[in-house]
């Protein structure tokens, strides 16, 4: 099941504002979010090496995206982001990722559904209380009155990140980005 193909060209780029430069090296606190599986993951229990994708707002069919989405920049590109991380889960459970999750500010049943409709094989997670953005000051954007997260991704070594990329664009790039970086990782001596 492949996603859309979009014309990034078309897409405002997000800016490198550098809101992120402050997460790497930052321990998970102990923050339970709840994942689409129905597990309590506790972000400070995690071990071995996980790739959390953090994602605006995942458009449903059903449901229309906020007004002049299209014009955010960065805020388009959800749905694919998560099909490459679909499309190439394998691949970084092979090169190294032990955990693998989405994450957004959406609650666990809307998130349930883009679960179900693109067949991801790992869970999403919700921060529909956004404990974890303001303990650890993820960049947020408000779109109709809602803060919604930036799109950026944590790899994390046990609890602790050890590298963000930030901002992601294209976002359809971003799970073969992460899978470059393991597998260098993997490769590099200590």
């Amino acid at each position: 099941m492949a996603a859309d193909v979009i014309n990034w060209d078309n897409i405002p780029k997000p800016p490198e504002d550098r809101r992120a430069e402050h997460i790497t090296g930052t321990a998970l606190p102990p923050v339970c979010l709840t994942s689409t599986d129905g597990v309590e993951i506790n972000l400070a229990d995690l071990r071995g090496t996980s790739v959390i994708y953090a994602y605006p707002l995942m458009s449903r069919p059903d449901v229309a995206p906020p007004e002049g989405w299209e014009n955010i920049p960065g805020a388009k590109g959800c749905t694919p982001q998560s099909c490459a991380y679909r499309d190439h889960y394998q691949d970084l459970k092979t090169a190294g990722a032990d955990n693998i999750f989405g994450l957004s500010v959406q609650d666990t049943d809307y998130q349930r559904e883009a679960v179900a409709r693109l067949h991801l094989p790992f869970p999403l997670l919700s921060d529909s209380d956004y404990m974890l953005t303001r303990v650890i000051s993820l960049p947020t954007t408000q779109v109709e009155g809602r803060y919604l997260l930036n799109r950026l991704t944590m790899l994390l070594e046990d609890n602790e990140i050890v590298k963000i990329h930030y901002p992601v664009y294209p976002p359809d790039q971003d799970a073969e980005n992460v899978l470059n970086w393991l597998q260098n990782k993997k490769d590099t001596p200590c």
